[in-house]
């Protein structure tokens, strides 16, 4: 693990989006630089296609679940 140096304006944008995402503030910074990081890797894929992507690999289906109407 090491120490990024980032600018303080995007430090806060990271703060405000933590709390939107429900993570902590490193998570969301992770996050972020994974999805750059996927981004930069297949520039043919938008970033739902990578998160679809990304989601399937670790398992997650969707079909199986049931939206209730209120």
């Amino acid at each position: 693990m090491g120490i990024v140096n980032i600018d303080a304006d995007l430090h806060d944008q990271i703060r405000k989006a933590s709390a939107v995402a429900c993570r902590s503030i490193n998570a969301q910074a992770a996050f972020w630089i994974k999805v750059g990081l996927l981004c930069e890797m297949n520039p043919t894929l938008s970033f739902n296609e990578i998160v679809v992507r990304e989601l399937r690999a670790a398992g997650v289906v969707a079909d199986s679940l049931q939206v209730s109407t209120l």
